[in-house]
């Protein structure tokens, strides 16, 4: 089973800017390297939706960029799901088109324990992976 590692002060952002876009979807990027997230670039949900993202094209080219610039590779997408669980929807997975990067879920279903799943696809096939959170 693969791991992603992710600094906890990543994972409290995450939560964080799920909260603030609430109940729209939020969505960004993550950075680092080998399996280790070290950077985090939230991204504009140009759908404004309760149940769907899409990232800016201009937004993504500029975090492609300031990854190449600071020699670190995407890791992984994450979004949101304000009232539904942390797992991948039938939409998720059809729209996942970057290969090898993990996919990162934060619900809001319970609003008071946020839950925060990784998952990676491979042939349109879901897989959880472990989501470690480590100190920074």
């Amino acid at each position: 089973m693969s791991m992603l590692q992710m600094a906890k002060s990543i994972y409290e952002r995450i939560i964080g800017r799920a909260r603030e876009g609430f109940p729209f979807e939020v969505c960004g990027i993550l950075g680092g390297k080998g399996n280790i997230v070290s950077a985090i670039y939230p991204m504009t949900n140009t759908d404004a939706s309760r149940d769907h993202f899409m990232m800016d094209p201009r937004e993504q080219f500029s975090v492609v960029k300031a990854l190449r610039s600071q020699e670190l590779e995407m890791l992984a997408v994450y979004h949101s799901h304000p009232e539904t669980p942390a797992r991948l929807s039938d939409e998720d997975i059809r729209l996942a088109l970057t290969p090898d990067i993990s996919y990162v879920i934060v619900s809001l279903a319970e609003p008071s324990a946020p839950e925060v799943r990784s998952f990676r696809i491979a042939d349109k096939k879901v897989g959880s992976e472990e989501l470690r959170i480590i100190y920074d």
